[in-house]
């Protein structure tokens, strides 16, 4: 379900566009929510990403949206993850997020398992739709 990419000419030959994207948060400690989630803030296609196929979103969304919960959007809602637009999870949340998958073990969770560890030296993480 999870897939890495050694560059983005191996993910556009792969499947072009058409993935959700799990990207580390490179914002400084500190930085308000506001611009975290902003669209201007935002750079797509991080190799050190992880990548959801769109032929693979459902399967995510029924494994992981009870595990991704309270992502916080551009509008600075909360909610479930929505598929289309930006979802930030704060390093707590990461954490919680981490021992949650570590506990229930969903499909292809040790990759995401091994990812999300190396969150801990980032400002949360980003799930990006569509």
């Amino acid at each position: 379900m999870f897939h890495v990419f050694n560059n983005q000419n191996e993910r556009r030959e792969y499947g072009g566009s058409a993935f959700i994207e799990l990207q580390y948060c490179k914002m400084k400690t500190g930085t308000p929510e506001k611009t975290i989630v902003s669209v201007d803030s935002i750079n797509h296609w991080q190799d050190d990403s992880l990548y959801i196929h769109m032929d693979d979103i459902d399967d995510f969304l029924k494994n992981y949206s009870g595990i991704f919960e309270n992502g916080l959007y551009n509008n600075l809602k909360r909610g479930k993850i929505d598929p289309f637009g930006i979802n930030y999870y704060t390093p707590e949340q990461v954490l919680e997020i981490l021992s949650a998958v570590e506990a229930e073990k969903p499909v292809d969770h040790a990759l995401l398992t091994d990812w999300l560890k190396k969150a801990s030296l980032y400002n949360g993480v980003y799930i990006l739709g569509i």
